[in-house]
């Protein structure tokens, strides 16, 4: 199973997501910074989307969201 696989499957179910919501907008945080990086900052708008995404994961599955990265 891939990775994204596993983002879907964690997705799904919603008390993995309020349990863990906050590891997992580290998770893609850092992953993220990882690709800015790499990239050279060249998708830095569009990566930034993606974490204030993660961050607001928990309150679509019904938590308070976590905070977004400034």
């Amino acid at each position: 199973m891939g990775l994204l696989d596993s983002v879907k499957k964690l997705a799904k179910n919603k008390d993995a997501v309020l349990k863990n919501k906050d590891k997992i907008a580290a998770g893609v945080d850092k992953a993220t910074d990882a690709i800015d990086k790499k990239t050279g900052g060249k998708y830095s708008d569009k990566l930034k989307k993606v974490d204030e995404a993660a961050a607001k994961l928990g309150d679509k599955a019904g938590g308070k969201p976590a905070d977004p990265k400034p």
